[in-house]
Formats: structure tokens, sequence, C-alpha cells
């Protein structure tokens, strides 16, 4: 009985002297981190904020999305941030909505799966020139945004970050996009096969496809397919019909050393937009009664351009559906906007702006605006000149590899003698003067689009 006292004795004591010995340390509360700050080492900072893409202002990419998610700011630029993606300001779909995961592109674009977005296509799927993320990861991304989108506390199953179930298979979930004709309409398919992106690698080429048609056909709408990492499907009319590519070769703009191929870049010089643009996935129709018209034996130069940033082959393909009505259906014909700057200097180690109208003798309708630089272009804007909207700025391009293209919903009327005005900056760094020419090391200064007349 003694003893048992004695052992209570101790072990009060050692227990007084632990509470009170400086040199003995308690375990404390365990530190709990938010699920916001799990995503960001996790998720966000691996596959996202990396040099060329989401990491500072200064990527080269960055002039395209406007959008840094280095860690310290990437919540400040999510959550209730507006986009500067077209087809989410239309919807009113911003980069994080609280309590709403269907409303957030963020999450839309971490979804590969396009049966996902139903009739709506936010452009290329992210992570550009990677893979997709985890089935865990996507879901930890849709609760911590339909809980709130906190920037502290948790509010997702930290687990869901370390899953490795890949949440798309591109080749088991990639189809053909049906044909018109498969669809029960009229029309052309056009198609890039199969074709190999080498690891750590940005393909882009061109191929001429023929329509095959024997007489002239009215193009109403215009529908794109590709695979992921497809960061653009661009399609392209000649200026000049008397030197053409050769039919169905695949020209490369970049060696696998990465030089340009000079050749492929002066043939660029003949081209003339004609449709597609940087959302590889688009579906677009003309305003009722409005059709483009190809003339007989027409051929289209397709652009694809694809990223791959990991140490494996990826593949791309790409689909065009051109949709054609008869031509007694056509009430306007809609014609291609080119209007090119050739006569311009850029002194050297100075910034410049160029400045030209282009007038209209006949009233139009303009639908739909692009641009053209080379690498020294830093802004291109497109304002109306004459009328009552004298100056206003319709268009604005800061990426020049990659320009904005912009399809009015409500065409932009212009008279007789009114038109558009082209103001192009450009910042030539070099210690020559440059001007209007086919290389990358010269300059453009073109507005491509489209109109009709009234």
């Amino acid at each position: 009985m003694k003893k048992g006292i004695f052992v209570l004795a101790f072990l009060s004591f050692a227990c007084s002297k632990e509470a009170n010995d400086p040199t003995v340390i308690a375990p404390g509360p365990s530190i709990k981190v938010s699920s916001f700050d799990l995503m960001q080492d996790k998720l966000l900072t691996p596959s996202c904020a990396t040099a060329g893409c989401h990491l500072s202002t200064k990527d080269a990419s960055f002039p395209q999305h406007g959008l840094v998610l280095a860690k310290g700011t990437s919540y400040a630029n999510l959550v209730g941030v507006a986009s500067v993606n077209a087809i989410a300001l239309k919807n009113s779909v911003i980069r994080v909505r609280k309590f709403a995961s269907g409303e957030s592109l963020f999450f839309h674009k971490l979804n590969w799966d396009l049966s996902h977005h139903g009739l709506v296509s936010y452009g290329a799927p992210m992570p550009l020139g990677g893979k997709p993320i985890s089935k865990g990861q996507l879901a930890f991304v849709q609760k911590w945004i339909d809980a709130g989108a906190p920037a502290m506390g948790e509010v997702a199953d930290a687990g869901l970050l370390d899953d490795t179930t890949p949440s798309y298979v591109e080749e088991a979930n990639f189809t053909p996009l049906p044909s018109p004709a498969e669809e029960g309409n009229s029309g052309i398919q056009l198609k890039v096969d199969r074709f190999v992106v080498p690891p750590n690698f940005e393909r882009e080429f061109f191929v001429r496809r023929p329509l095959n048609n024997a007489a002239p056909v009215y193009i109403a709408r215009i529908k794109l397919k590709s695979r992921a990492n497809s960061h653009h499907m661009v399609l392209y009319d000649f200026r000049s019909k008397s030197v053409l590519p050769n039919l169905d070769e695949l020209r490369d703009l970049r060696n696998l050393d990465n030089s340009l191929n000079i050749s492929t870049v002066i043939q660029m010089s003949n081209h003339i937009f004609l449709g597609g643009g940087t959302d590889p996935n688009s579906d677009y129709r003309f305003p009722a009664g409005m059709a483009l018209q190809l003339p007989v034996n027409a051929s289209i130069d397709l652009n694809p351009h694809y990223f791959n940033k990991t140490s494996e082959n990826l593949y791309g393909e790409n689909y065009v559906n051109l949709y054609t009505v008869p031509a007694d259906q056509v009430k306007q014909v809609v014609k291609m906007i080119d209007f090119n700057v050739t006569n311009f200097t850029l002194p050297a180690n100075q910034k410049t702006t160029i400045t030209r109208d282009f007038k209209f003798d006949k009233p139009v309708a303009v639908v739909s605006l692009t641009s053209h630089f080379h690498a020294r272009g830093k802004l291109f804007q497109i304002k109306i000149k004459g009328g009552l909207r004298d100056g206003e700025v319709i268009y604005e391009n800061t990426d020049w590899a990659h320009p904005k293209v912009i399809n009015y919903d409500t065409p932009i009327l212009l008279q007789a003698g009114e038109g558009l005005t082209s103001v192009a900056t450009y910042l030539n760094d070099t210690n020559k003067d440059l001007g209007f020419g086919l290389t990358s090391e010269d300059e453009m200064d073109i507005i491509f689009g489209y109109y009709y007349e009234r």
C-alpha cells in the first residue's frame, strides 16, 4: 500500500516538474494548412505557375490570358475576378465565382472533357502542353469553389490532391468530329491526320487542303475540333493564286532546333485570314442569310498549333467542317477584309506607332476582325474612322503570336466614306531601322476580318 502511494507521489512530482521545467517541451497543437494553400503548393505552383505560363507578367503568354498564379498573388487574381476570355465574358463566367464551380472559368479550363462544357467552348484546356490534372485534384478544385472558395480554412479532403487517377485519357476519349453529311447537313470536312508533337516542343505547321468543289460554294458556318494541347487552329486563303504551296504537304514553321523555317515564313505573307483562331474547338456561324463565297476548286491552308511541355510524345489531330448553303438562300455575300500597310519605318531603339486609315466606298457591316504583326508589335488597335463613332476603339490585341479574333454579334455599321483605322505600336529594340518584310525580323501591319455590303 505504501509502495502504491510512493509511485503516485513520484508521478505527481514528475508531472509537476514537466509542467514547470523549461527544458521539457510539451507537444503543441498541430498546424493546419488551408485548402487553398494546399491547392497552391500541390497544383497551382507545379502545374500552372511555371516559366512561360502563369508565373509572372513577364511570361510570353501573359498578354493573352493576363493571369498570374504565383504563390502570394494567385488568390487575388482568381476569386471574383473577370476573365479576359471572350466566351466567358459573354456568358458571365468569371475566373472563380464563390459557391459556383459551373460559373467559374478556372474549373472549366482544368476539365479536359469537352462534353462537360455542353455547347460552350472556353478554348484550350489547361495546363497547355502538359497532361490533365488527376480526377481527385479536379474534385478538390470543385469542392473548394462550391464551399465558397475561402482563402483560409479546410473545406476539401487533402487526400484528393495526392490522387493520380487521370481525369481524362486522350486516346480513349477523343472522338472525330462527325462530317456535315453524317449530321444530315450539306458541307465539306477537312482534316489534319494524327501527328506527333515531339517532347518539349511547340509544333506549328501549315497544310493546304483542296475542297474539290466543282462549283462555287457558300460557307455559312465553320466548326472546329482539335485534340488536347492545341493552342489554335486557323484557316487561311491566299492573296495570289499563281504561286501556291503543294497540296497536302506539311510545312513546319519551326525546325526541331527551334529555328524558323524561312520558306514557310515567306509563304505566310500570301495569307488572308479565313476563319478559326485561338479557340481550337469553336463553332462560328455567320449571321442569318449571310455566307462566305469560295470559288471553284478552292483550297484552304490549315494552320494547327500545339504545345508539348512533357518529356514524351504527344499527338495532334484537327477537324474542320465547312457547312454550305444553296446560293438562293444567301442574301449577303460576306467578303474578307485585307487592309495591309506596307510602307512604314521603325527607327532603331525606339517605340513607334503607325496609324493608317482605310475607307469603304459603299455602306458596309463589319462582322469580324483580327490583326497581324510580328514579334516587335506591342499593341494593335482598330478604331472606327468617321461618323458618330469616329475614333472608337473596337479591337485591341497585345499578343502578336496569337492574335485575338472578335466576332461581333451586332455588326458594326459603316457608311460610304467611313472605314477603319489601324493603330499599331512597335518597339524596335535593335540597332537598325526596320520596316515591312516577310521574315520574322521584319514587321507587318494588317487588319483581317469579314464584312458585307449593305
